[in-house]
């Protein structure tokens, strides 16, 4: 299953603007953690450490660990706000995982096989599309990473997330095309050469 990361969250007394403000005046952001059928529950934020998390790039879809004291509350951030002057987040809202929850989530490629490659012997070269999937899942199963075989894949071909097998219970977000995780290309010196070739036979 998946690692996730973790952000420390304390209880917030009051709620209302008011409180907010003094929130914000300590360092403090202020959110809430809703859903998984229990009410919602105040809290706040390290303004540093919330930073920190966004500015890793991925926020609303990365799963978090709330540490409130010793407790541990599984979460997705749904919502970040922003003040629209100075572009720093004022309020976050955290969504309440349970075990049979799905969700939205980016997860890893790793691609294997390399040595079994006739294209990657022959020098080309793997561009990778897409370093990460998002994926539906449960929150209770999710993967650490999801496979691409690379044994058999020559220059010239496109690997699609058909060629990915995936858990079960696990489907792509996108579900209207079969999209493209990497291709095989040929090395900077075969292109040119091939090109090379084209153009004379273009000129004959």
């Amino acid at each position: 299953m998946a690692n996730a990361n973790s952000l420390a969250v304390t209880t917030r007394e009051g709620v209302g603007k008011g409180a907010a403000r003094a929130a914000r005046r300590q360092g403090l952001i202020p959110g809430v953690i809703y859903g998984g059928g229990k009410d919602p529950m105040p809290v706040n934020v390290k303004q540093n450490e919330l930073l920190k998390a966004v500015k890793r790039g991925k926020f609303l879809t990365t799963l978090l660990d709330l540490e409130l004291g010793d407790q541990k509350i599984r979460v997705v951030p749904r919502d970040v706000q922003r003040d629209v002057v100075l572009d720093l987040p004022v309020h976050v809202d955290f969504l309440r995982l349970s075990d049979n929850s799905r969700i939205n989530l980016l997860i890893a490629v790793e691609f294997i096989n390399h040595p079994e490659s006739p294209g990657l012997k022959r020098g080309g070269v793997l561009n990778v599309v897409r370093h990460e999937v998002e994926l539906k899942v449960r929150a209770g199963d999710i993967p650490e990473k999801i496979t691409l075989d690379l044994a058999g894949s020559n220059i010239g071909d496109s690997l699609h997330i058909s060629a990915v097998p995936l858990p079960k219970g696990v489907t792509p977000v996108i579900a209207d095309r079969d999209f493209t995780i990497a291709t095989i290309v040929a090395p900077s010196g075969l292109a040119a050469a091939g090109e090379e070739e084209e153009e004379a036979v273009a000129e004959e």
